[in-house]
């Protein structure tokens, strides 16, 4: 699970924000709360970041995109880390750029992992173990020390890892490469980011469509929705040798099946045939024909963007919502091409599975003021961006508030500007209309 994360000197966010799953002292919805009995905390489940566009919402989910990406892939010696400073300021545009993150891996053992860094190398990097009220530095390292700090509990793989240190690149985290250098010593820190933690971009496709394929559990969900889908399948196709040469080279990286998507909006699977060939299929919904006896096939450039936006999701609450899962999705622009109350079933759904044994977390952007409800989120599951005068950006919790209270109607605060991280729009009489109190001006103008 994601505990919480701090970010500094990150595109909008020039000063250190953090964001924190752990529950307030708020009781509603308790039932569906995790706690975790070694730390004596709960940890939330959901968590919803509004804000007006261009505060910074998208921002921090590409902080924590980043900072998986630094984690689990290796870099070649020349290439630069990637980062973005916050670029307003003479200041934090040469400065460094902060990242932690407190994360509780599969056997429920948290963990802190913390690095600086610019756009050429890493200056510091730290992974802590937290043991209930106490916490352990397991290693630190600072850019220009020879030798990394590694804790005495690391025992006899302080050595090995001595040597990998003395090999980790300047652009590089340690953590990362000691992996790569088939060191497991780190490996439950390593695994959270590279297979737990999911962020989804508004534009991605969620690659894991072709494993639902057969589960009718799927196109029973989209039937339920009203999309019109009453099926799912797959037909055989023909491919140019260039698309061949791409699955290929997929699958022989390790992964059972792989896709693509064409540019009419197509998308095929391809898999290991039984023989040892490729089987290369096209996925295709079902849809009842107007006499109601058969079913005609669409592809999926055939589908509304709702749907297909729809079928890239509900893979990803599947999963979270299976019983122990422990994946957790960071997902930008949920309703993006959502209808509202579609949007807020899936969100039900997914919290009537949680309880206070689960591990499973769903974290997601969002302008759908609608699912602003403490029927359906606490106020400490609600977050808000705002864009301050000097360009960058703030967060915070509802249930910093005051005025949001539990019994208050806090999506018309929240529209009011009341609890801020609405857009202030001014546009006055730029688009050279009459107003509507005014009808005079029309007869002024027209003289």
């Amino acid at each position: 699970m994601l505990v919480g994360f701090t970010v500094e000197n990150w595109k909008s966010f020039r000063r250190p924000v953090s964001f924190s799953m752990i529950k307030t002292r708020e009781r509603q919805h308790s039932e569906r709360i995790p706690r975790i009995g070694t730390y004596d905390v709960g940890v939330l489940p959901v968590a919803a970041i509004y804000g007006g566009n261009a505060s910074g919402k998208t921002n921090l989910f590409s902080a924590i995109s980043f900072m998986k990406r630094l984690v689990v892939k290796q870099r070649a010696p020349e290439e630069n880390t990637g980062v973005t400073p916050f670029l307003l300021s003479d200041e934090t545009r040469i400065g460094l750029t902060k990242f932690a993150a407190r994360i509780l891996t599969a056997n429920d053992l948290m963990y802190e992992l913390s690095f600086s860094l610019d756009e050429k190398h890493v200056e510091e990097e730290k992974l802590v173990r937290v043991d209930g009220e106490h916490e352990q530095v397991l290693y630190q390292r600072k850019a220009g020390r020879r030798d990394p700090m590694l804790s005495p509990s690391l025992g006899d793989d302080r050595k090995r890892l001595k040597v990998i240190f003395e090999g980790t690149q300047d652009n590089q985290l340690f953590i990362t490469n000691s992996i790569f250098q088939k060191c497991d010593t780190f490996r439950q820190v390593y695994d959270w980011f590279d297979k737990i933690l999911v962020p989804i971009s508004p534009t991605a496709e969620y690659l894991a469509l072709e494993k639902y394929v057969s589960d009718a559990k799927v196109a029973q969900m989209l039937e339920q929705l009203d999309t019109g889908v009453v099926g799912l399948g797959s037909n055989d196709v023909d491919m140019s040798s260039q698309a061949i040469k791409y699955f290929q080279k997929a699958l022989v990286d390790g992964r059972s099946a792989a896709e693509a998507k064409n540019r009419s909006g197509s998308r095929f699977v391809a898999s290991k045939a039984a023989e040892g060939g490729l089987s290369i299929r096209e996925l295709v919904t079902h849809h009842r024909s107007e006499d109601g006896n058969s079913t005609v096939d669409f592809h999926m450039s055939q589908e509304s963007d709702g749907t297909q936006r729809l079928m890239d999701l509900l893979p990803a609450f599947l999963d979270v919502s299976a019983p122990f899962s422990r994946k957790v999705y960071i997902v930008d622009e949920l309703d993006r091409s959502l209808h509202t109350l579609l949007t807020r079933a899936l969100i039900e759904s997914y919290l009537g599975c949680c309880s206070t044994s689960s591990r499973s977390q769903f974290v997601f952007t969002t302008h759908d003021a609608l699912l602003m409800d403490q029927r359906l989120l606490r106020r400490d599951e609600i977050w808000v961006t705002e864009r301050k005068s000097d360009g960058s950006s703030n967060l915070f919790s509802f249930s910093d508030y005051k005025d949001a209270r539990k019994d208050k109607d806090i999506r018309k605060s929240y529209l009011q500007g009341r609890l801020g991280g609405v857009p202030h729009i001014f546009l006055d009489d730029m688009f050279g209309c009459p107003s509507p109190e005014k009808p005079d001006e029309a007869k002024d103008r027209t003289k």
